[in-house]
């Protein structure tokens, strides 16, 4: 019985800028994905049967509404082989927080997966089911620090950025196709305006989070906070300890932080040059 345990990293968008929208729903983006040392923890153990199994910590999310399981049964729809798997997923990243961890598991079961059962597929096979899971899942499995285009399928390596990280999640779930659709119901009516220029979405986010809005208004000319992705989850980069301490002082006893610092590649890269 094999069995592995990897560690799934958060991202933050550095900035995110949407190009267009597409005929079949999707938009196009212009984002700076970096990868973070926030981690959700999957282990893996093979299974006699061919069942795929998944149990995770936060027991609101059923089996079959998991990320996890539906990479999984991507992967054994597309082989022969009759294989099974148990995995354990456990949360540490915020969800609906806009740091990818949904898309973040994906990935770490979709290349886990491609070794433990034996696929042999290549990155860009990899890429092409992942895509289908969630637009941000290419750049887990690519598993490094990039720029991004197209649906966030079209991937350039970046060197990370230096500094840390105060990540400061509200106790907001953001839905990422809420958040897509309200941003395009203000773009058509020309309610967009382009006083937000780290992040797209911020104006429809604060918009409809009023704590966060007096957050924003109250702190955003002292400190540089940004949004990742479509929200919740925001982000100020510091230097020195001093900053971080005066960072923390801001943040309502009722959100949740982090501590974080840039990598330049993801634990996945470990099964490239080891192997499983």
């Amino acid at each position: 019985m094999e069995k592995l345990i990897i560690q799934s990293p958060a991202k933050l968008n550095l900035y995110l800028k949407v190009t267009k929208k597409l005929s079949n729903g999707y938009h196009e983006l212009d984002t700076s994905f970096q990868l973070i040392d926030i981690f959700d923890t999957l282990e893996f153990v093979n299974s006699d049967s061919t069942n795929i199994n998944v149990s995770c910590s936060e027991r609101n999310i059923n089996q079959e509404d998991n990320i996890v399981f539906k990479a999984a049964n991507k992967l054994k729809e597309i082989t022969s082989k009759k294989v099974g798997i148990n995995i354990s997923l456990k949360k540490n990243i915020p969800i609906g927080g806009g740091l990818g961890g949904g898309s973040s598991n994906a990935a770490t079961t979709i290349c886990v997966l491609n070794k433990l059962w034996k696929l042999n597929l290549s990155s860009n096979e990899l890429i092409k089911i992942g895509v289908k899971l969630g637009a941000d899942v290419p750049l887990f499995i690519k598993g490094e620090s990039s720029y991004a285009k197209g649906i966030g399928e079209k991937l350039t390596p970046k060197k990370s950025i230096s500094g840390k990280f105060v990540v400061i999640s509200p106790d907001i779930h953001s839905s990422t196709k809420e958040m897509f659709n309200l941003y395009d119901q203000q773009k058509n009516n020309k309610h967009i305006t382009n006083a937000f220029t780290q992040n797209d979405f911020w104006q429809v986010f604060i918009e409809k989070n009023n704590k966060v809005s007096k957050f924003y208004k109250k702190y955003s000319q002292n400190f540089d906070i940004c949004l990742s992705g479509t929200g919740s989850s925001m982000f100020i980069k510091y230097n020195e300890e001093l900053e971080k301490e005066k960072i923390i002082k801001i943040i309502p006893s009722n959100w949740r932080f982090f501590f974080a610092k840039p990598l330049q590649y993801s634990p996945l890269k470990s099964l490239e040059i080891n192997g499983v």
